[in-house]
């Protein structure tokens, strides 16, 4: 059902352009949704913008830009600036951080206090790792960098432009522009243990 207009009471303002596609079961408050399509979605104090999409996720305080593709199951904390052509997939989550054009989160993954450049793959099961106990400290990614599956990113950390992560990797470290970063345990099989 397409809708178009401004709806408002004490607590409920919702502007929705005529292009808008809204779906079935949505819940909206506070926010903007432009020519999008948005379909069972919890959105508050959020912006949604042309051509974007949102399906079955949860959104407060986050701003979807144009042909931005969010869902399923992705939760959009507060701070979250999601660029053009980015695809956040099934239970992803993010916090304060600012996503690049054309880069893709697609599974399992939190992004917490990041700046993450433009043409970046975050590979399924990635956490950034923003608390030390303490505070919040930061992650900033460039521009065309892959980070492996199962890879720990410990903040404060710098990883440079055009690098690569390893998967399985904890990172500790800033990793230099055209690097390839690998920080795993070694692989030990202890033979016939299961025998003894």
């Amino acid at each position: 059902m397409q809708k178009q207009g401004i709806f408002t009471n004490d607590e409920y303002s919702v502007i929705i352009n005529k292009n808008a596609k809204i779906l079935s079961f949505n819940k909206l408050n506070n926010c903007t949704i432009y020519g999008a399509q948005i379909s069972a979605s919890h959105i508050f104090n959020s912006v949604v913008a042309d051509g974007a999409e949102v399906n079955s996720s949860y959104l407060r305080g986050a701003i979807v830009r144009r042909h931005a593709k969010v869902g399923v199951f992705s939760h959009l904390r507060e701070g979250s600036v999601i660029g053009e052509h980015v695809r956040i997939g099934n239970f992803v989550e993010t916090k304060n951080s600012n996503i690049g054009a054309q880069s893709k989160v697609a599974h399992l993954t939190y992004v917490g206090d990041a700046m993450v450049g433009k043409n970046v793959n975050v590979g399924c099961g990635t956490v950034f790792c923003n608390y030390n106990g303490k505070i919040k400290q930061k992650t900033f990614v460039g521009d065309n960098v892959f980070i492996g599956s199962n890879s720990n990113l410990v903040a404060p950390l710098v990883i440079d432009s055009n690098t690569f992560i390893a998967a399985g990797s904890t990172i500790t470290q800033n990793v230099p522009e055209h690097a390839l970063a690998i920080a795993r345990a070694r692989q030990i099989n202890k033979l016939n243990y299961l025998n003894t």
